[in-house]
This record gives structure tokens, C-alpha cells and sequence, in this order.
């Protein structure tokens, strides 16, 4: 009788340290968790000290050759880079070490494909990683440079070079108008949203900073949690409704990360645009994690990069049931901050308050008499707006409520 057994692969995580001070280390540790997430198991790291990468081999000679040792010592079938290498510095290496080579922005889209579930998710997902193997197809030695072409063609045919970049092309063509379709059905259920008054928080944040978890406690939502990166990649968007009676829409989004690659940002665009036409931004931040400052601010960066401006922003500091509680959290971009546990339910009443507070902003306050034959008006009013008060009285209804303005 076989077992079959999946074999766990084993890599050395590899960075240059370009000045003191770069974050190198706290970056290979997330590198590291990255691997591990993946499925693989690191067993060495080896950092260079230099003014910049070598152009040609990523490492200078002497730490290649050091790094080769490492390998055999270690007995590891690859090395994963903590920067994105270009294609000539990734072909010299594995020609030079004669193991497998990856770099950060590779790991991250095998850690996507592997968790995509929706047909959204794995279209993106190909063609994020169709439009990084586009700009490598070069460079890769004498397999590239075949001639096609055979009986009856003329010259020496087309290149495997440039028959796999039609290829590529026309799929990444295809995935394009499939992606435009999705793009179009989201748009639909988005102007529907805005036809009924319906408001929406996109919870955003670095990546296993417990936006699922926050997710969970407040709507059920079921979404699946698990302390590790990119846990959840599909977005997934629930109603919630609030103490006045007001629903308001959470949408979760993929989590960020530093050095997100570009193709990956470009490919998930239409996902993570649901921050972009939001109402508000629920900003998620690992309170446990010594780097939260640093999180925060690559999430920020990420929201500008897709254009995510003037919005007003709820910054929750989460997993304060790790903390002592004499830490100090600020976000000087946010509207209002707020420490909670999503997983204990610690601090979710007062956020509830402070979102109504903030969509109420959003509302005109109404005092007004309406007659009988047109009560109906009221039932709009508590479907959309915040009913205060509702007086019978000999010339109507009269009514006091917070209503959208758009209602008015």
C-alpha cells in the first residue's frame, strides 16, 4: 500500500539591505509568514548589506557563492527574494545556483491562485499573473529562441518567443472583456444601492488585521477566519442593521500588504473599487502587531494609488484583548478612532454608535406636516431615513426625521 505524502518545500528567504534602517528585517519576517502561508518551509535567510541590488545577479559574487553553500548545506530546493527581480536577475541566479528562484511578487500570486474561489477571483488572479509572466518571457535562455515555421513556410517562422506572447495576449485580451462583464454587473448592483438610499462601509486593512473576524461579529457573515495571511480573498458584503432602525451595507476587501505587486493591484481593481464608491472607510489595524504604524500607512498608500480620497474614515485599533492597555494609537487621517477586539466583541456598541453618528451627518433634518392622503411618504421615511417623531394630529401627520438628502 502508497501514501502519497505532499513533499513541503524547502527555501532560503534572501534580502539586500540598502541603508540602515530600511525595515529589511521586519520585511524577511513577513516574507517568511508569506512562505509559510504558501506551504513552504523556510530553513535560512541570508541578507546582503549594499548601496543598491546587483543589476545582473541580485546578490554581489561572493554572497551568490555564499548563498550556493547555504543551499547544499541546507539541503533547500530554492530561495525566495524579498524584492521583485527582473527577468535577467532571476535567469542568472538560478543559472548560478541551480535551484529554484522566486521572488516576493511570484509568492504572493501563488498564495491568490491557490485562494481563489469566486469566477471573479480567478479571473483576476490569471491575469495578474498573465501580465507578470509577459514581462519575463525574455531572458530565459535557448528555449525562447526556437524557430516555429515548418513544410511550406517561408523564412525561418515565428519565434516561441513570439508565439507565447500571442498566446498570453489573447488570454489576457479575453479576461479583459470577461472582467468587463463582471465590471458592468457590479456597477448595476451599485447604481441599484444608490436608487434605494442604501449606505456602504468598506472595511479595508493590512492583510490578517481581522476584518473577516470584524465582519463576523457584526452581520454573521460566516466568512472563514484563520490567524494567517490573505486568509479570505473574495469580497464579501452583508447588511447590517443599526440601533435607529438604519441598514447600512459592510463590504470586506482583500487584505494589503507592503511591496503589493502593481499586476495584482491592476487586476483587482474592480473588487477593490467597492472602497472607492463607499461611503465610508472602516480602516482595520493589528493593535498587537509592533508594525502597526507601518501597516497603516502602506494601507493608506494603497488607497491613494486607487484613488480613494476625501472619504471619512473610522479607524479601528483591533485585538486590544493582547494589549496591556497602556498603549497610545493614533491615526491622524481618521474621523474617529476607537479601540475594539472583533473576536471578543469588545468596543462593537460604541462603533455602531459612532457609524450612525457619521451617516447621519449625511442626512437633513425634517420637520414637516404631512397630510393624510399622503402618509405614504412616512414609510419612506422609515425605510430610508431615521424617524424621530410621529404626531396624529388634526391637520396631518407631523413627522420629525433624519432623511437623506437626496430624499428631500
Amino acid at each position: 500500500m502508497y501514501e502519497n505524502k505532499e513533499i513541503q518545500e524547502r527555501v532560503i528567504l534572501i534580502a539586500v539591505c540598502e541603508r540602515e534602517g530600511d525595515d529589511t528585517e521586519n520585511s524577511i519576517e513577513e516574507l517568511a509568514q508569506l512562505a509559510e502561508t504558501a506551504g513552504a518551509e523556510v530553513v535560512g535567510t541570508l541578507v546582503q548589506n549594499m548601496d543598491h541590488a546587483h543589476p545582473g545577479t541580485y546578490f554581489g559574487s561572493g554572497k551568490l557563492e555564499e548563498l550556493k553553500d547555504l543551499i547544499w548545506e541546507t539541503d533547500a530546493d530554492g530561495v525566495i527574494c524579498d524584492d521583485e527581480l527582473k527577468p535577467i536577475q532571476m535567469k542568472n541566479m538560478q543559472d548560478a545556483l541551480d535551484a529554484k528562484v522566486m521572488d516576493r511578487t511570484l509568492l504572493i500570486l501563488d498564495i491568490f491562485a491557490a485562494r481563489a474561489v469566486t469566477g471573479e477571483g480567478k479571473l483576476q488572479v490569471e491575469m495578474a499573473q498573465l501580465k507578470y509572466s509577459l514581462t519575463r518571457l525574455t531572458g530565459f535562455g535557448r528555449s525562447m529562441s526556437r524557430l516555429g515555421g515548418g513544410i511550406g513556410t517561408r523564412g525561418p517562422g515565428e519565434k516561441k518567443l513570439e508565439t507565447d506572447r500571442r498566446v498570453i495576449r489573447n488570454r489576457v485580451a479575453q479576461l479583459n472583456r470577461e472582467l468587463k462583464e463582471v465590471v458592468r454587473h457590479r456597477d448595476v448592483t451599485r447604481s441599484q444601492r444608490m436608487k434605494n438610499h442604501t449606505k456602504v462601509a468598506a472595511i479595508v486593512g493590512y492583510t490578517n488585521a481581522g476584518k473577516s473576524t470584524l465582519l463576523n461579529t457584526l452581520t454573521g457573515a460566516g466568512v472563514p477566519e484563520e490567524d494567517r495571511l490573505f486568509a479570505t480573498l473574495d469580497p464579501t458584503t452583508r447588511m447590517m442593521e443599526l440601533s435607529n432602525h438604519q441598514q447600512v451595507l459592510l463590504t470586506d476587501t482583500v487584505g494589503f500588504i507592503r511591496k503589493l505587486p502593481h499586476h495584482l493591484v491592476e487586476a483587482f481593481k474592480s473588487t477593490l473599487e467597492e472602497a472607492v464608491y463607499a461611503d465610508l472607510i472602516v480602516h482595520v489595524v493589528d493593535a498587537s502587531n509592533p508594525q502597526w504604524d507601518i501597516q497603516m500607512h502602506v494601507v493608506y498608500e494603497t488607497l491613494e494609488e486607487l484613488g480613494v480620497r476625501d472619504k471619512r474614515v473610522i479607524t479601528l485599533f483591533n485585538k486590544c484583548d493582547c494589549l496591556s492597555g497602556d498603549e497610545v494609537f493614533q491615526d491622524f487621517r481618521a474621523d474617529r478612532t476607537l479601540r475594539v477586539s472583533a473576536k471578543t466583541g469588545e468596543g462593537m456598541e460604541r462603533f455602531r454608535e459612532v457609524l450612525e453618528e457619521l451617516l447621519r451627518e449625511d442626512k437633513v433634518l425634517l420637520k414637516h406636516t404631512f397630510p393624510y392622503e399622503k402618509a405614504g411618504e412616512i414609510q419612506r421615511i422609515r425605510k430610508y431615513g431615521e424617524l424621530l417623531t410621529e404626531e396624529y394630529r388634526e391637520d396631518g401627520i407631523y413627522v420629525e426625521a433624519y432623511v437623506p438628502a437626496e430624499l428631500m
